[in-house]
């Protein structure tokens, strides 16, 4: 069974496409996306498509990724629909796609978002972030987009001065930017000051959602990051290794909430701002994390070191809990809490084949 078969994940699809949100804006419209086979495009993508299907909405989704393969695959049930369009591109490099029509919807949010990336692909991490953003911008500029949307990260404010609980969206923590980690906060960073470029010397109508850590059963197999790896094994029926003490104490988020929370500051976000998604009832210690897992699945918690490249790609932040009060003023509101969220994701894969 693929994901997109699976009842409950049809169910989260089916809620995010029926919230109350100003769709008709995307009526005949285009969405221009980068990164769609990842963990939040590729919910995003079925979104859209729900309400093509149910709402005869008729937007055309074109869908920018490296792997014709991988997207054929998580794809295939549009793969043939007249409003879904596979794009195979470089990022890096200038975008070219024939008939767009001015007015779409650009998002980028293709990026490497995993410590091993990270380690193993700095130079990759920092130019997808920038130069894959620059052409982004160049190309909304080109077809006189609606909007951009440049998907941000929790990674930007750095490590907690000890100053505040959560961070709002205008603080701005500790980073040691001579560093080879210092890549993707920094190229967020850098991200987000380009985009204010564009606004004020180009004219672009940019948001900018800053997603906390996230998870869901859209989550890629190679991804590295701990919830996912906690993820992956238990649904493979292993123990759990955590490869810290554990004691880090961050904010999570549900995909489901995630991509309802970029919809909300698609339509409602104001120009050049940025939006934290994130869920008071979802922070919790990595720990925690580890063992409600484990224990979901009968499991128990093993603690291991991490190899030297694990190790250099692991964030340095050990308090990063988000403030979302700023997107809940502007309707958004999460569904899942870190316990149901998990549950429903494990129950989704373990009906769906991962290895």
């Amino acid at each position: 069974m693929r994901v997109y078969e699976n009842k409950l994940y049809q169910e989260d699809v089916s809620y995010a496409a029926k919230l109350n949100l100003p769709w008709e804006r995307l009526q005949n419209s285009t969405i221009i996306l980068s990164g769609a086979t990842g963990l939040i495009g590729s919910f995003f993508v079925d979104v859209i498509m729900f309400r093509n299907e149910t709402y005869h909405m008729a937007c055309q989704v074109y869908a920018l990724a490296r792997d014709e393969k991988k997207a054929r695959e998580r794809f295939l049930y549009c793969w043939k629909n007249s409003w879904f369009h596979f794009v195979k591109c470089d990022i890096n490099k200038p975008i070219v796609i024939d008939n767009i029509k001015e007015g779409s919807y650009i998002l980028h949010m293709a990026s490497h978002t995993h410590p091993v990336a990270y380690a193993t692909d700095p130079i990759g991490t920092i130019t997808t972030n920038i130069i894959g953003l620059k052409n982004m911008l160049d190309f909304s500029l080109r077809h006189k987009a609606e909007r951009m949307v440049f998907l941000s990260s929790n990674e930007i404010y750095g490590e907690n001065n000890g100053d505040t609980e959560k961070f709002n969206e205008k603080y701005c923590g500790y980073i040691d930017c001579n560093t080879m980690r210092a890549g993707y906060p920094e190229s967020k960073r850098c991200g987000e000051a380009l985009c204010q470029a564009y606004i004020t010397q180009k004219g672009l109508d940019i948001v900018i959602p800053r997603l906390t850590r996230s998870y869901g059963p859209t989550m890629q197999i190679t991804d590295t990051k701990a919830i996912s790896q906690f993820i992956k094994r238990a649904v493979l029926n292993q123990d759990i290794i955590l490869k810290s003490s554990g004691t880090q104490y961050y904010s999570y988020i549900d995909v489901v909430d995630a991509v309802t929370g970029i919809f909300t500051i698609l339509f409602y976000g104001e120009c050049g701002e940025a939006y934290n998604i994130a869920d008071n009832n979802s922070d919790i210690t990595l720990k925690e994390l580890a063992e409600i897992i484990a224990s979901y699945s009968g499991r128990k918690v093993i603690y291991e070191v991490p190899d030297k490249t694990e190790s250099a790609g692991y964030s340095r932040a050990t308090k990063a809990r988000l403030d979302s009060s700023k997107l809940e003023q502007i309707g958004w509101k999460a569904k899942y809490d870190i316990n149901t969220g998990l549950q429903r994701t494990l129950r989704i894969l373990a009906q769906t084949k991962i290895e």
